[in-house]
């Protein structure tokens, strides 16, 4: 999907080189987690070494040749991807669960490092291709809430998948990312609509948060009738008080809030499912389906608050 929006913007053999060298990379990473599994220093070493004389050289060059970024930038960021994205794989490896969870958050959010300017670089150079400001406030606003709502999603489905995998140590860790993504979300909200917001978006967010692990726990232990009670807490008041929360924030018809979270509920159910029934290759797809249902919901929104809150993204 990354390949063929550069191959969208640059063409089909940008679009295989990007590819080519994309591919390449996640298969060093599958060493070097391979090599953590058999304890295999070498293998851990070869890798890392693939990732910095190759990977990122390679990813510099086909990058600052497409964008006019300078090299030495690009390098950069690249490495801290490399470097943030090992840190994860040796907690993982050292069954260091708080550790894993603050090194996915850190990796995560340096992805937007690495995008924002390449985005703005494209954007620029593009212009007949990609008219308008990539850089004004109200884009960085609604790409950083899109981030911080597939972040929830990604770390949710983490969550369940511990729990319904009895990992209680991992789940509680991702239980407390997932709850620092909320306090960020609210954060984000309370700098535009002030403390008393803030408070209302998390205490609706984070009871929904409890909902989810009400039905992955009904779920876990065949247990129906709290399966039905989560379902029905999620619908019938979750739902409703979220819509009216951003429908009075944003002057967004309830209705059309209702059915979006809505679909946030039910694709992040679906991952529950798939991962109660060990069907791991359609929790994969579902995951993703149900991250790129988030941006249905934090694109409007952002530009609905961009056009109320003028004044705020000047």
């Amino acid at each position: 999907d990354i390949g063929a929006m550069i191959g969208a913007a640059y063409g089909t053999d940008a679009q295989n080189k990007f590819n080519q060298i994309w591919s390449a990379h996640d298969g060093f990473f599958v060493d070097y987690t391979t090599g953590v599994a058999k304890n295999d220093k070498a293998m851990q070493d070869k890798a890392v070494t693939d990732l910095t004389d190759a990977y990122v050289p390679q990813f510099a060059d086909f990058i600052s040749g497409a964008t006019g970024l300078p090299r030495d930038t690009v390098v950069q960021l690249t490495t801290e991807h490399v470097l943030t994205t090992k840190a994860i794989v040796d907690a993982q490896g050292a069954k260091d669960w708080p550790g894993t969870y603050a090194a996915i958050r850190k990796a995560y959010a340096h992805m937007q490092m690495i995008a924002d300017p390449l985005s703005e670089a494209i954007a620029k150079k593009m212009a007949d291709k990609f008219p308008g400001d990539a850089t004004n406030k109200a884009v960085d606003f609604r790409v950083a809430l899109n981030n911080l709502l597939q972040e929830h999603l990604y770390l949710a489905s983490d969550a369940t998948g511990a729990a319904l995998g009895g990992r209680t140590d991992e789940f509680k860790a991702a239980g407390d990312a997932l709850n620092s993504n909320g306090t960020d979300i609210g954060a984000a909200i309370g700098s535009l609509y002030g403390a008393d917001a803030q408070n209302k978006f998390n205490q609706i967010w984070s009871a929904h948060n409890g909902f989810f692990v009400d039905y992955t726990s009904g779920v876990a232990t065949k247990d129906q009738a709290k399966m039905t009670k989560a379902v029905n807490d999620l619908t019938t008041v979750y739902v409703p008080q979220f819509s009216s929360f951003l429908a009075s924030a944003t002057g967004l018809p309830t209705d059309a809030i209702s059915q979006l979270t809505t679909m946030h509920v039910l694709t992040t159910k679906a991952i529950v499912d798939d991962q109660a029934a060990n069907n791991f290759s359609q929790a994969a797809l579902d995951d993703r389906a149900a991250a790129a249902h988030m941006e249905m919901i934090g694109d409007p929104l952002a530009a609905a608050i961009a056009k109320k809150l003028p004044q705020k993204f000047n």
